[in-house]
């Protein structure tokens, strides 16, 4: 992984000295709140229902033993002993004193790791693939090159200030674990028929308020050029998205009211100028980067497939575990573990101080001291040796998150919601644990298949509900809470809004609407073989809304 250089420790310490005279000014009085706002969201730092909330930034989802301990240690001492991790590869502390977040970001600081730009208007983490160096699909592992647009980003400054917030993905698989087609760029990496390294580049993608799936603005760009292009496309965005109205400034309103013919010849001419200037890439620049993500020595391990055979036919619960939460590395002794977040009836993304600090042990020993985030709110240890799986397991056991659900319907997607947020309209966390509870048996989880949940509390999506197989949306309508339900959304490379079934249900109802479309979809498929997802393509939203609504409503 990328380790800090002069330049970053520096940038870092300057950062946190700057913000710790900030929040004393607004102790003071000398700052109101209105003129503390745009300084503290330049670190990380927002302003909840119920106190402020601190976002702290792990770029591309990688860090390590010691970075882990120090997110433990800080739930621990400045936070109720927890932290939230999120959608966008971060982690969220809900409690911090305002007081202490200098102290916060001065002790990140110390463990290369910062709150920078994961607020405000400007370029937000980057996210990639968290199977990423390590897939058995992979083309090529994407972090170096999200590692790149990271330092190129940081506090760019004709970037700081955008129309709105700008969210970058990058992925390097066929397979897409990252979402980029509901990114503002998502960069798919590739090879060209001469085996030279470059990218499909789509632009246009978010959700909330209007949801949008992402449209292929470049077939192929050269690595070399990344940086170049991106930086047209950043240019254009920042002169023509609209800042009238935040509703509308996103890029994909640009894509949409410009079309993408007409944007794309204004992004051409602007990378004309840019193209051959010193945002060109150099080759040796690319392969250091790429040295830091090179793959740990991983040891042979002849006993690693005889030991995990024999540790599956003892423990049933462990195999069950094997097979839903670890997939195949690209060395055959080795295994990539999903640690799921989501024990039944716990609040999603949550981990306590004592369970990241145990995490952080178990990457130590058998983890090759690496441990990422994903985008669905789960941790995962990319390189565990086959023989070392029981060890992991039973260490996960200790800290109750052993849950065997990685993909299944308890494995949900949920924001943070009502109970913290001061935008939202609805809770998120007390539904996905009654929909938790409710699909508890793992024998019941397991004939339902890969069926992927996701909640939102508001219209701004966090909970990424409008790519759910099936998403919740919180609503609010006359003082009273209730929930919309859309069907059929996935985020991979087939990425597709879901649609929206009808009217929404209240907290009462919702979890038995979710068990009528189950049980709907389980009557209609051919086989077990078919995924909710397959089995709602083929026979459309019609017959969900009959089973949720009634045949004469649903027709109406």
């Amino acid at each position: 992984m990328y380790r800090y250089d002069e330049f970053d420790h520096q940038f870092v310490k300057e950062r946190v000295a700057q913000f710790r005279d900030q929040v004393e000014r607004r102790l003071s009085g000398e700052l109101t709140e209105d003129q503390f706002k745009p300084l503290r969201l330049m670190n990380g730092v927002y302003l909840q229902l119920h106190a402020y909330m601190l976002r702290v930034a792990i770029p591309y989802g990688t860090l390590n033993g010691i970075q882990m301990r120090k997110l433990a240690h800080i739930a621990r001492v400045y936070d109720r002993g927890y932290g939230h991790f999120t959608t966008r590869q971060n982690i969220q502390y809900n409690w911090p004193s305002l007081a202490d977040t200098p102290k916060i970001l001065e002790e990140l600081a110390e463990v290369e790791m910062h709150a920078i730009q994961t607020s405000g208007n400007c370029i937000r983490n980057v996210t990639a693939d968290h199977f990423a160096g390590v897939a058995a699909d992979e083309v090529a592992d994407p972090r170096p090159y999200a590692e790149i647009l990271r330092q190129w980003s940081s506090l760019h400054p004709e970037f700081t200030y955008l129309p709105r917030k700008f969210k970058i993905a990058v992925t390097g698989a066929e397979k897409d674990r990252a979402a980029i087609q509901v990114h503002d760029i998502g960069l798919h990496l590739k090879k060209d028929q001469h085996g030279q390294l470059g990218f499909s580049v789509y632009i246009g993608g978010g959700q909330g308020r209007t949801p949008m799936v992402a449209k292929k603005i470049r077939e192929f760009l050269p690595e070399a050029d990344l940086l170049s292009y991106v930086t047209a496309i950043m240019r254009v965005y920042n002169l023509y998205g609209r800042r009238d109205n935040k509703y509308k400034a996103r890029i994909k309103i640009l894509v949409h009211e410009t079309g993408l013919e007409e944007l794309r010849g204004a992004i051409d001419a602007e990378w004309q100028i840019l193209k051959d200037s010193e945002l060109k890439l150099p080759e040796a620049d690319i392969r250091k980067i790429d040295r830091y993500f090179e793959l740990p020595d991983l040891k042979a391990r002849p006993d690693a497939l005889f030991a995990l055979a024999v540790d599956k036919q003892r423990d049933p619960d462990f195999r069950a575990w094997v097979n839903q939460n670890v997939v195949p590395h690209k060395n055959a002794e080795y295994g990539v573990v999903t640690i799921s977040l989501k024990p039944i009836g716990e609040a999603p993304g949550d981990a306590s101080a004592d369970q990241m600090d145990a995490i952080a042990g178990l990457a130590e020993a058998y983890g090759h001291d690496e441990i990422r985030v994903s985008h669905e709110q789960n941790l995962v240890l990319p390189h565990v040796a086959l023989g070392d799986l029981k060890a992991v397991y039973d260490g996960l056991l200790t800290i109750g998150l052993a849950t065997a659900n990685a993909g299944l319907i308890t494995d949900i997607i949920a924001c943070p919601g009502l109970d913290y947020c001061a935008l939202a309209n609805a809770r998120s966390i007390p539904v996905a644990q009654r929909i938790s509870r409710r699909f508890a048996s793992l024998e019941q989880q397991q004939d339902i298949g890969e069926l992927k949940i996701k909640i939102s509390g508001c219209i701004n999506a966090c909970g990424h509900h409008h790519v759910g197989a099936i998403g919740l949306l919180g609503v609010e309508k006359k003082g009273e809470e209730l929930y919309q339900i859309t069907l059929g959304g996935s985020a991979d490379e087939l990425t597709t809004i879901g649609e929206i079934t009808g009217r929404g249900f209240t907290p009462d109802d919702v979890v038995d609407a979710v068990e009528t479309i189950v049980q709907a979809y389980l009557g209609l498929r051919i086989d077990s073989a078919e995924t909710f997802l397959d089995a709602y393509r083929r026979v459309g939203a019609q017959p969900f809304k009959d089973a949720l609504y009634g045949e004469v409503h649903a027709a109406a």
